[in-house]
């Protein structure tokens, strides 16, 4: 198995009111030589917005904002930002989160050209409901029953008249352009998807998104596969490109009889073909276990969301039991090698 190290807690809750129930699931990216941390801060009542802090190596916090750096502006994220993840793109910060208005949680977008002023292009993830979604899902015959269980129950969340979507999160895009065109992942529970033939975010239709359901399937990149990951999965860093493969950090869950369990998990796609899967650990890159990930807001997750490489070193951040962020590292060269040994 691949040797993990947990370097332990980089960053908790603190008396600002924006974060004094919690902080977690980072969004991080390295220039030049510091790092730059985006996190979801969660006030009471589980009122998010995104924090900002800027570390000198990996461990070492050397700023810390007191004030939020994004927080609602719009009715669609009137509840809250959550999960930030971030790339550079064309020398543009793409920040991708889930905008949450109370009812719906949808994949949203800023982008800056800073890192400290941002324009947010709003959600960017189809709002289709679960009826929409089923009838072109199904267009080609019956789609997974998991689908129904997790998503179906959404129909009855209405509250006020307010129209309910089809959850859509975990919205992630790949760092570069591939073969020309913007590409990025996003959860429909339970499995992770994929789209890869976008020029632009203009190209993100209505007519494209009916098109891209009707060939749901196809548009599927990973599915849970082992037992550590067999209720559901979800993104977690932006892929990391290596000459193997996209190597892609994500979360697995599975159900205990004490709840649901989230763990770290790795798997490969194809450089110029990211649909396509090239091995994945058939167990979990790590898992909860240390005190600070076991007890929290909730208990056993980790749930990773960016990642930095120093040298053959890659530094996972995590959100350890949806109250602290964690780091872990590994060796990037070890965790390629027992991949290949575990081909899809």
């Amino acid at each position: 198995m691949i040797q993990v190290d947990k370097k332990g807690i980089v960053l908790g809750k603190s008396s600002f009111g924006f974060e004094a129930e919690g902080v977690l699931n980072p969004g991080v990216i390295k220039v030049g030589s510091d790092i730059h941390m985006f996190y979801r801060a969660v006030a009471k009542g589980n009122y998010s917005t995104i924090g900002y802090c800027k570390l000198s190596d990996p461990m070492t916090i050397a700023l810390r904002n007191d004030t939020p750096i994004l927080f609602p502006q719009a009715d669609y994220e009137k509840h809250g930002l959550e999960d930030p993840r971030i790339v550079l793109i064309d020398g543009l910060y793409f920040l991708t989160y889930t905008a949450y208005d109370g009812v719906n949680a949808l994949g949203a977008l800023a982008t800056s050209t800073d890192l400290v002023n941002w324009e947010k292009k709003g959600i960017i993830i189809p709002k289709i409901t679960y009826e929409e979604f089923k009838h072109f899902a199904e267009a080609k015959g019956l789609m997974n029953e998991k689908y129904i269980r997790y998503n179906e129950y959404q129909k009855n969340h209405e509250q006020h008249g307010q129209e309910v979507f089809l959850w859509d999160k975990n919205l992630v895009f790949f760092p570069r352009r591939i073969n020309g065109n913007l590409c990025f992942l996003h959860r429909i529970k339970p499995d992770i998807q994929v789209v890869v033939s976008i020029k632009s975010l203009e190209d993100l239709t209505t007519a494209f998104w009916e098109q891209y359901f009707l060939r749901f399937n196809e548009c599927i990149v990973l599915s849970p596969k082992y037992d550590h990951e067999v209720s559901y999965i979800g993104t977690g860093c932006p892929p990391i490109e290596t000459r193997e493969g996209w190597l892609m950090i994500y979360h697995g869950v599975h159900d205990t009889i004490t709840g649901y369990v989230y763990s770290a998990c790795v798997a490969l796609l194809d450089l110029e073909n990211p649909k396509k899967e090239l091995a994945r650990l058939p167990y979990p890159l790590f898992f909860p276990e240390k005190s600070w990930e076991l007890k929290g807001e909730v208990n056993n997750v980790c749930f990773p969301t960016g990642a930095v490489e120093e040298g053959d070193t890659i530094y996972i951040y995590y959100g350890a039991a949806d109250e602290r962020i964690a780091v872990a590292s590994v060796s990037k060269q070890a965790l390629i090698a027992e991949l290949l040994c575990n081909p899809a």
